[in-house]
């Protein structure tokens, strides 16, 4: 997942995490994981379009969504996250142990296991792993969720098939974040880094036989432009219920598109066989097609994305733009915040943009996420009268041509940047301008090209309001760690924020940091669910709506059991076979 930690005690103090406890019998060829899945047959391939080409096969500095799918294939954790029951259970690692105190773990390694080269793997490649994630000069993304309380986890080998962790202080979801650090191996990287140059490994012109991994694919073909395929790993860690070894495809094809559009067309015309992120145009196009093209689509309602709006409330200094400073004086009232809120027509943007397939928000936290949603948020309609009280309290008024004026008598009108490239946030955007106008301000609408809003809004801070989205990578609240505290790498609206926090956004910070680290389950929950009732009460987000995850498969697809929690179709590709072809 993309936040979390870990630590590790003496087995005389631990206690054995229920998960962990599940036995795993020695196998003739390792201690493999049997996995509770229909038994399938093997054979065939399974292709699939990427929308982009993968830009690395390197885990430890990907960050583009191509390069994390195919490494995802090729790859495995210590612990995993199950997509769908959403909790953790043994992968790499066949049982850990937690000390009481929830800040030291100890994890014990399957026996016998090798990379998809063929040779071992043990502790050393663990101990190597989090040595690399964990140094400066790497620049790893994951870095941030090794660091807790301050200090960086301590990595210890115990013997070549016991790791211990230790974190300086206790952390929730610790084990959840196992599932995020792919295990490389330290026979074919740890020169690399010893050098410098790990950063720059395996990209996409190294030879096949020098990338390994212990996931259910290797790299078999890479062909510019064109495709990447993965091939069937001999030595893989699992089997079937009849102890067949997994996986059950011989090879998987990655064929780069260039576009959501072309993906649906290539899925309609059967070139391809499993397609998701679709948006709701194209699986309407295609659900009219399905009965005839002998496919399934599958609406699994909202998933963890969240889109919303939201205010320019850095700090721009005496050299930031005047303009946007001035307006900042609106931005920053909570009351001209909630008016925009109940201006917007959720509803309408449910109906206009996605075609029904999503859901309204009033909060971060989705309907999707039922172990941590909080019910109490209020869920207000859309009020064009409870605006304009709201303005009124605030200072506003209107012109006779019902323009809407500040106390100084200037015309409320500001801007909103979003990516060219997203068609629905942009439509999403031309709504919210029309139901601003109704309250008698002007707002204008800039597309940008991502990288140039990426800029704007994480660089020179050269915006007034953005529609942006965000998708949690866990249900667990860690996930979200980055965007609430205000010193958060994705703390959108303010940037390493520098002013007087407001009381409300003290209380956030509190909220989130005592979660982070209490053990019992109702009490973090209590305190997450004051985390939303800040956000719906204050707004730094007014989130509008979570998009449904829309996804595909040809018909004949074993095992294809779609998620709301990425990757949503081929989390189990270790599993999916063809049961005819």
């Amino acid at each position: 997942m993309p936040l979390a930690k870990l630590l590790l005690a003496s087995l005389g103090t631990a206690a054995l995490s229920p998960v962990a406890a599940r036995s795993q019998a020695p196998h003739p060829q390792g201690e493999l994981l049997e996995t509770n899945s229909e038994a399938g047959h093997y054979g065939g391939k399974l292709v699939i379009a990427l929308r982009a080409e993968p830009k690395t096969l390197n885990p430890v500095i990907a960050v583009d969504g191509p390069s994390r799918d195919v490494i995802r294939r090729m790859m495995a954790d210590l612990i995993f996250i199950n997509r769908q029951s959403h909790l953790t259970e043994p992968g790499l690692a066949k049982s850990w142990t937690v000390s009481p105190d929830g800040r030291r773990y100890t994890l014990q390694l399957r026996r016998g296991l090798c990379f998809s080269d063929g040779l071992p793997f043990d502790a050393d490649d663990v101990l190597f792993t989090f040595q690399v994630h964990l140094d400066d000069k790497v620049h790893s993304p994951q870095r941030d969720l090794l660091v807790v309380g301050g200090k960086p986890l301590a990595v210890q080998k115990i013997d070549s098939h016991t790791v211990r962790f230790e974190l300086a202080e206790p952390y929730a979801a610790a084990e959840r974040l196992f599932d995020s650090i792919a295990v490389l191996p330290r026979h074919l990287l740890q020169k690399a880094h010893q050098e410098g140059k790990l950063a720059a490994a395996w990209d996409l012109t190294t030879p096949p036989r020098q990338i390994a991994g212990l996931g259910p694919f290797r790299l078999k073909e890479y062909v510019p432009g064109e495709r990447l395929v993965l091939e069937r790993n001999p030595h893989y860690w699992k089997v079937d219920r009849a102890g067949n070894r997994l996986p059950y495809l011989d090879e998987i094809f990655f064929l780069f598109v260039g576009s959501e559009d072309v993906q649906a067309i290539r899925f309609l015309a059967g070139e391809t066989d499993v397609i998701s992120r679709l948006s709701a145009k194209n699986f309407s196009a295609l659900a009219k097609e399905q009965r005839a093209r002998g496919y399934r689509l599958d609406d699994l309602g909202p998933g963890l994305e969240y889109n919303f709006l939201f205010f320019n409330l850095n700090d721009l200094g005496p050299k930031g733009p005047a303009q946007i400073a001035r307006k900042q004086a609106w931005f920053r009232q909570v009351s001209f915040r909630q008016a925009i809120s109940a201006a917007i027509d959720r509803e309408g943007i449910v109906r206009l943009v996605y075609r029904g397939r999503a859901a309204p928000l009033w909060a971060h936290v989705t309907p999707a996420n039922r172990l941590w949603v909080n019910p109490a948020v209020p869920h207000p309609g859309r009020s064009l009268a409870r605006a304009r009280e709201l303005l009124a309290a605030g200072g506003f008024a209107w012109k006779s041509d019902g323009t809407l004026i500040d106390g100084s008598g200037e015309a409320v009108e500001f801007s909103v940047v979003t990516s060219a490239g997203n068609a629905d946030r942009v439509q999403m955007a031309t709504i919210i301008q029309d139901d601003l106008k109704q309250l008698g301000m002007q707002v204008h609408l800039v597309s940008l090209e991502f990288r140039a809003l990426v800029d704007r809004l994480m660089n020179t801070h050269e915006y007034e309001a953005a529609v942006l989205g965000l998708v949690s990578g866990d249900v667990d609240p860690t996930a979200e760690m980055n965007v609430w505290l205000r010193s958060g790498t994705t703390h959108l609206w303010n940037l390493g924020q520098r002013n007087p926090a407001a009381a409300w956004e003290i209380e956030i910070d509190r909220l989130m940091r005592q979660q982070l680290g209490e053990i019992n389950h109702a009490e973090r929950k209590r305190l997450y669910d004051g985390v939303q009732r800040l956000v719906a009460e204050n707004l730094p987000l007014v989130c509008l709506v979570s998009p449904n995850i829309l996804v595909g498969a040809k018909k004949g697809l074993g095992n294809f059991r779609p998620a709301i929690m990425d990757h949503y179709t081929l989390w189990n590709s270790e599993e999916l076979f063809w049961t005819s072809r």
